[in-house]
């Protein structure tokens, strides 16, 4: 594996082959996508039992500062100009793949890492495939699923898992002082996080998490890049064959687990004019910072809500057509450039936002409610922003950063925000759960 700032560093070209794997005669089940991973820095992308699944590392970039999407997407172009091809599928996540995850902030140390695969298994519509990604001169035989996936490792609980919960007594503080500089003009919304540490008995088995958010959560994009994971509502940026959707969430209240309890409780949140306010900023962030790019943009005109285990959300799908010819579209991951960071995660105006959550939110961010996804030699793919989610300390595998942030308005009541980040954190504390 090597780290690259230029494909100068790449000593022999990628030699990529993707073949069809029906038919093929394999014992392994290649419909359980995350089980075919290795305890060992699993790469993922999966939602409903389709994506994708990685392992292994080709080549690795790694970026930083205000150009960290310009800087990784050069050097996956001057990779893939190298690069020698075979693609017997050719749908989309077929062919060279790179998974990547962004910090959120330009100003963090670590800004982002783009990771080259040697081997992915995809899943879309019934049909499946595996990808081996080498360096070489030629092209090889066809690999077979049998030759790069190990005997079965049932992934390991974490066991007992304690939490730090110490950002929670200072919360409600800070989430004060973003309701006073919202009435103060300084902002219309801004979205203001925390975290909570999570220590674990034995090393985390990411695979361990992922299958049980993925279980729990499977409308959601389940996600692993790099030791950041978790299960994703809202997808940043689809881009396909000039066709892009971006799936936009704002407005939130939890659920009561009772079933008549919740429907009156979605239509509350379909009602709340402090909810409609701070959904409506971000609508309008995706559809303006989209514009440039589309000939057409869809906005719809009222969110719908969108129901998960632990919470419900406004939710739209912005769509819109890319404008030019096919080829000179721009790439999915410069599009997840342009539209971060969105009033979703962060408020609006954008840079006034930026400078509040850096002044007052008192934490770095890291990757959190940052792109994490993945992209093909055509440019497109599939970025979802990294909410749901935590951290895997580099140092010690028993450490775990858990995130959650919300979005702060005028009507924003501090006791009642800090209950809707306890709801968003539900998600990894149940991934981390050994029951």
């Amino acid at each position: 594996m090597s780290t690259l700032t230029s494909a100068d560093d790449v000593p022999q070209p990628l030699v990529v082959r993707t073949v069809a794997l029906d038919g093929l005669g394999d014992d392994a089940d290649p419909a359980d996508l995350l089980g075919l991973l290795p305890p060992e820095a699993p790469l993922a992308w999966v939602r409903r039992g389709d994506g994708l699944v990685a392992w292994g590392e080709a080549l690795r970039v790694e970026v930083s500062g205000p150009d960290r999407f310009a800087d990784a997407e050069r050097v996956w172009r001057e990779v893939l100009a190298r690069a020698i091809v075979r693609d017997e599928v050719r749908l989309p996540g077929t062919g060279p793949v790179a998974f990547g995850s962004f910090a959120f902030d330009e100003r963090a140390a670590r800004g982002g890492v783009v990771v080259i695969p040697r081997v992915v298994v995809g899943r879309r519509g019934g049909h499946t495939w595996l990808t081996s990604i080498t360096t070489g001169a030629q092209l090889g035989s066809a690999p077979a699923l049998a030759d790069v996936v190990g005997p079965r490792v049932p992934p390991t609980d974490p066991g007992d898992v304690t939490y730090d919960d110490s950002s929670a007594a200072g919360w409600e503080a800070v989430v004060a002082l973003g309701i006073d500089a919202v009435r103060a003009g300084e902002v219309d919304k801004v979205v203001l996080a925390r975290d909570v540490v999570a220590r674990t008995q034995r090393p985390l088995d990411t695979r361990w998490a992922l299958e049980r958010l993925a279980e729990r959560y499977p409308s959601c994009w389940t996600f692993s890049v790099d030791g950041m994971m978790g299960a994703t509502p809202e997808l940043l940026v689809r881009s396909e064959k000039g066709l892009v959707t971006s799936r936009v969430l704002a407005g939130t209240i939890r659920r009561t687990g009772d079933d008549l309890a919740d429907v009156a409780r979605a239509a509350i949140l379909a009602h709340s004019s402090k909810d409609l306010e701070e959904h409506e900023y971000a609508v309008s962030s995706v559809a303006h910072a989209l514009e440039p790019f589309c000939s057409s943009t869809n906005v719809p005109d009222v969110p719908f809500v969108l129901h998960l285990p632990n919470v419900l959300h406004l939710a739209s799908d912005v769509t819109g057509v890319l404008a030019g010819a096919e080829g000179s579209h721009p790439s999915s991951l410069a599009l997840a450039a342009a539209l971060h960071p969105t009033a979703a995660v962060c408020g609006t105006p954008t840079e006034a936002a930026r400078e509040l959550i850096a002044r007052v939110e008192g934490m770095d961010r890291g990757r959190y409610a940052g792109p994490v996804g993945w992209f093909g030699a055509d440019g497109d793919g599939e970025w979802g922003i990294a909410l749901r989610s935590a951290e895997v300390d580099r140092e010690d595998p028993r450490r775990i950063r858990l995130f959650a942030g919300c979005g702060i308005v005028a009507a924003s009541d501090p006791a009642a925000e800090l209950a809707e980040s306890e709801a968003k954190l539900v998600p990894m504390r149940h991934a981390l759960s050994s029951t």
